[in-house]
Parts: structure tokens; C-alpha cells; sequence
């Protein structure tokens, strides 16, 4: 598929993008490999090829949904400058 200079402004004012026009020569060069790809892409045989999932089917390794520290929440707010019913207090940033 072979794009034009006018199909290059098309999908910039679709993307709602502004393009210098010194710059689409190197935007139609670029496309066009991309719509070249595809094509070859597309001319691959994919009939007996089984579809996939995914591309490695194995299970995820999950570990063991268990409590690894200890509770130290009052340790830490003893040193704080300020606490109030567990929670850290903070000078006010926005008024």
C-alpha cells in the first residue's frame, strides 16, 4: 500500500496532530515501511497454526500469602513529633 502526502495530513489531522510540512516526506517513509510490514505480515499462512492464549503456558509461582514482620506501628509513632489516634500529624501544605 503506497501512501500519499495528503494521506500523511489525514492521519495527523485525525490524530489531532500538528506536523511541520518539512517534516512529512520522513512521516510517509516511515508509514509506508509500517503498511509494508503489515502486508507481510498478513501474507504469512497461518492456517494450521493453533492460537494461543498466551505465549507461555505455564503457571505463575505465587508465594505464601503469610505475615512476615512484626506490628511495630507503636515503636515508630513513639518517635514521631505528633500523633493523634494512630495517625501521623502533619503541618497543613494547603489551606
Amino acid at each position: 500500500m503506497s501512501l500519499q502526502k495528503e494521506d500523511v495530513e489525514k492521519i495527523a489531522h485525525l490524530a489531532q496532530l500538528s506536523i511541520n510540512e518539512e517534516d512529512i516526506p520522513g512521516y510517509l517513509e516511515e508509514l509506508s515501511k509500517i503498511l509494508h510490514l503489515v502486508e507481510q505480515m498478513n501474507a504469512v499462512n497461518t492456517d494450521n497454526v493453533e492460537p494461543m492464549a498466551h505465549p507461555q503456558d505455564s503457571s505463575q509461582r505465587l508465594r505464601e500469602d503469610k505475615e512476615t514482620e512484626i506490628n511495630q506501628r507503636d515503636a515508630f509513632q513513639k518517635i514521631a513529633p505528633q500523633v493523634e489516634r494512630g495517625f501521623y500529624l502533619v503541618p497543613r501544605v494547603i489551606e
